[in-house]
Order: structure tokens, then sequence, then C-alpha cells
């Protein structure tokens, strides 16, 4: 019979366990960690063959590229919104013309003196065009009229301006 408390003989078992007391321990347990490595490295490459779908090539996947809003990525980035400019109106047609000179006798045909758009005054006899669709129709003592040649739309009256006295 042992003649050794209980708490020796505890010992003496879980301090093989802990602490190998004898040289053959060792090798006992080099063996389990490389095994354990081996066992963890083959889980690994399993895991990644058996996880992967089937191949698909880069440019089956591409899709349409990205769309980015200037304006928005600018407001998001604080930008101020800019004004937008209106688009230019035409200036009414009556302010296209100027009158500077005209000449009509009566029962004659007479001519005008008519600057378009800023450009150089040109002399216009009665029926000839003065600009696009516009027509010289009649003169009168100091005004001119001017009307589309397919008669749609009012006629159009050009002032001489007044003289200084």
């Amino acid at each position: 019979m042992l003649k050794q408390p209980f708490s020796a003989r505890l010992n003496n078992r879980f301090s093989t366990l802990v602490a190998p007391a004898s040289g053959r321990a060792w090798p006992a347990l080099a063996a389990g960690v490389l095994w354990l490595a081996a066992g963890l490295c083959a889980g690994y490459w399993m895991f990644q063959f058996w996880g992967r779908g089937p191949l698909v090539p880069v440019a089956a996947i591409a899709g349409n590229p990205i769309q980015a809003d200037a304006s928005s990525v600018a407001r998001a980035l604080g930008a101020l919104p800019e004004v937008q400019a209106a688009t230019p109106v035409a200036p009414p047609a009556a302010s296209r013309f100027r009158l500077i000179g005209l000449v009509s006798q009566p029962g004659q045909r007479g001519a005008a003196l008519i600057a378009v758009d800023g450009q150089p005054p040109r002399p216009i006899t009665i029926g000839s065009v003065v600009d696009g669709e516009l027509v010289l129709l009649s003169v009168g003592q100091r005004v001119a009229r001017l009307g589309s040649t397919r008669g749609g739309a009012d006629p159009l009256e050009l002032s001489l301006p007044e003289t200084p006295k």
C-alpha cells in the first residue's frame, strides 16, 4: 500500500502532463504540435478549394462605368450653386432696325436707308429684302413700313428720329 497523501499522488499525475519530467514526453508533444499544424493547413486549403465558385472572366463582371454628376459632387464639397444665365432672348424686331433716312415722292417708288443690328446703313428700295423674310413695303413722309413676304405678321413701322431744333 502507498503511504503518500492524496494531494501528493494527484500532483504527480498532473505534473507529468504540465511539465514532463522524463525526456520521452518532448518528442510526443512536438509530434502533436506538428500534426495539429498539418491538420490546420490541410483544412485551410480544403476550405479554399471547396468554397470557391466557378471562375468568371473579369470582362464579364465589368458593368457600366459609374457616371458622376459634376454639380452634385461640387455641392457635396461645399461649392455654391452657380447662377444660371438666362437664355438670350431675341430683341424685339423694332430695336434691331434703325431708320436713318428716306427718299419718297408721291406716286413714285421710294427708298429707305436702314441699319440692321448696328451694321452700317444700306439703301433699300420698296419690295427689296431688308433682313431674312422682312421686306420694305412702303415709305411715307417720316415712316418706313417693313413686313413679311408671307404677309402673316403685322407690319413693323420705323420712324425717323426727331431732329434737334
